[in-house]
C-alpha cells in the first residue's frame, strides 16, 4: 500500500544529477557512483558455457532467479501492466540482439518473463558490466550465473566476450544489450544509444529488436519513499541489415532506425514530444 514516507535524501540527490547530466548532455555517464572491482582475467569465465558446471549452475541460479523475482512481482515490490508486440520475438527463427531503456536494476524482468512464458526455445543472454561481475549478495550470484555475458576491458578477455556473443547467437539465442550505456534512476525519456548492440547484430547477420518500457506511478511505494514504476515493455519491429551496405554503414544506420523508432514510441505512449532539458551552447 502506498505511505507517506518521504523521499530519501540520497534518491533526491540522484535525480538532481539526472536534471544536471541531461542538460549537459552527458547520457552515458552513470549518475550513481560504481563501486571498484578487479578486471577480468583471461580464462576466469567460462565464456563459452560450454562445461558442465556452468550450465548447471546457469540452470539452478535462472530458475532460483525466477522464482525470486515472481515473488517480488507478487508483493508489487515490482509492478508490470502488460507487455506489447510478443509477436515481433515469436516470428524470429535466428538469433537477435535486443535493446532497451535502462533505468532500474529490475528493468530486465519484463523481457525475461516474456521469455519464460511466451519463447521458450531459447535463451536471453543479458550483457552486464565488469563490474557487475564480482557484485556481492544475490545479486551479484544471479550477475555471474543466469546466462550473462560480462563487459571486458582487457583484450584477451575481450576476444573470449566476442567469441560468447557469436557462439550465444549462432545458437538462436537472444542477446539484450542496453545499448544506452548507463543506467539512470526511473528516467522515463530514452536516451542517444551506443552502436555496440547494432554492430553484434551485423557483425552475427541477425535482427536487432528494439525494446522500450513505458511507466507510471503506481499506488505502491518503495523503501525510499518513491512510487514504485509500473512497467509496459513494448517490444517493436525487428530491424534488418542491408547486404549491399558495410558493417560501419549498417550499425549506424540500425542504430539511427532503433533510436526513431523508441522516439516515436515514447511519443506515442506518453502523448508528448521527446525533448531534452539541455544547456545553452552544450
Amino acid at each position: 500500500m502506498a505511505n507517506s514516507t518521504q523521499p530519501s535524501e540520497y534518491r533526491l540527490k540522484i535525480l538532481q544529477k539526472i536534471e544536471e547530466f541531461e542538460r549537459m548532455g552527458q547520457f552515458d555517464k552513470d549518475v550513481e557512483d560504481d563501486p571498484p572491482f578487479t578486471k577480468l582475467k583471461p580464462g576466469q569465465i567460462d565464456y563459452s558455457k560450454r562445461k558442465l558446471i556452468t550450465r548447471l549452475k546457469n540452470f539452478i541460479a535462472t530458475h532460483y532467479s525466477n522464482y525470486f523475482f515472481n515473488k517480488k512481482v507478487r508483493h508489487k515490490q515490482i509492478v508490470i501492466d502488460g507487455y506489447e508486440g510478443i509477436e515481433n520475438l515469436k516470428k524470429i527463427k535466428t538469433g537477435a540482439v535486443l535493446t532497451q531503456n535502462h533505468f532500474s536494476p529490475f528493468d530486465g524482468i519484463p523481457i525475461h518473463r516474456v521469455m519464460n512464458k511466451y519463447i521458450k526455445r531459447k535463451h536471453l543472454f543479458t550483457l552486464i558490466r565488469e563490474g557487475n561481475y564480482s557484485f556481492p549478495g544475490i545479486y551479484g550470484y544471479f550477475m555471474r550465473n543466469c546466462y550473462t555475458i560480462p563487459l571486458a576491458s582487457d583484450f584477451l578477455v575481450l576476444k573470449e566476450m566476442r567469441g560468447a556473443i557469436i557462439n550465444a547467437l549462432k545458437e538462436n539465442n537472444f542477446l539484450l544489450v542496453y545499448s544506452e550505456q548507463s543506467m539512470w534512476w526511473n528516467y522515463r525519456k530514452p536516451k542517444p544509444q551506443k552502436l555496440g548492440a547494432a554492430t553484434f547484430a551485423v557483425q552475427n547477420n541477425v535482427p536487432l529488436v528494439p525494446m522500450f518500457i513505458t511507466m507510471r506511478d503506481s499506488e505502491f511505494t518503495d523503501g525510499e519513499g518513491l512510487p514504485v514504476q509500473a512497467y509496459t515493455l513494448h517490444i517493436l519491429k525487428p530491424i534488418y541489415l542491408d547486404p549491399l551496405k558495410s558493417e560501419k554503414e549498417n550499425a549506424l544506420e540500425m542504430t539511427k532506425k532503433n533510436e526513431e523508432m523508441v522516439k516515436k514510441c515514447y511519443e506515442d505512449c506518453y502523448h508528448t514530444a521527446l525533448v531534452y532539458n539541455r544547456k545553452e551552447g552544450v
